[in-house]
């Protein structure tokens, strides 16, 4: 489990995660340490941490569409 300064990330299913065909590849996201949001893989167990400023402009790019894939 990833840790931030001795203390473990608790992390939550995105609830947009659909398990399909026994597949698990959802997103888990952690907020329980201060000043920093954890995102996992639910596959890989590979994490990421950003600062709360960071996560915040994320989301709101996000909202935005700035993400979206041009098909």
């Amino acid at each position: 489990m990833s840790k931030v300064l001795g203390t473990e990330f608790e992390f939550r299913t995105s609830s947009a995660c659909q398990y399909e065909n026994n597949n698990p590849r959802c997103v888990e996201v952690a907020t329980n340490i201060p000043g920093v949001v954890a995102v996992r893989n639910s596959v890989t167990g590979g994490a990421v941490d950003f600062t709360a400023d960071e996560w915040t402009a994320f989301l709101a790019g996000a909202k935005l569409g700035e993400f979206d894939l041009s098909a």
